[in-house]
This record gives structure tokens, C-alpha cells and sequence, in this order.
């Protein structure tokens, strides 16, 4: 265990520029895995391009307000 925590402490430290970057990456592809396969309601028929499309359009309008607002 003190040998990977060292490895870990290590791996943050050398990675910590491009972290905020890679986190943002793995954010937005689980939030696409959620509307394209865990919301089988939004893809029903046709409209699975205008559901993805709505989902992401509420999320900035949600994040915008959540950072405006405080």
C-alpha cells in the first residue's frame, strides 16, 4: 500500500496540468452514455437526434445558470 500511494502521489503531481482536461473528457462521455442508452425513452422511434440535442441544450442552460448564480 505505501508503495502505490507513492505511485499515486506521483502520478497527480506529474499529470496535474492536463487533469482538469481529462476529467472533463470522462464527464462528458458518461453524460453521453446516460442519454444514449440509459434514457431508452428518448430514443424511441426517430427522435433520438432532437432528445440528445435537447439533453445537451438543458445541461447548458443548467450549468450556465449554476455559474451565473452561484
Amino acid at each position: 500500500e505505501p508503495f502505490a500511494a507513492v505511485l499515486g502521489a506521483w502520478a497527480v503531481l506529474t499529470f496535474e496540468p492536463i487533469l482538469p482536461y481529462a476529467l472533463c473528457f470522462a464527464a462528458g462521455a458518461m453524460i453521453f452514455v446516460v442519454v444514449e442508452e440509459v434514457i431508452p425513452e428518448s430514443q424511441l422511434e426517430k427522435n433520438t437526434d432532437i432528445a440528445t440535442l435537447g439533453f445537451v441544450g438543458g445541461f447548458i442552460i443548467m450549468m450556465t445558470l449554476d455559474v451565473g448564480l452561484g
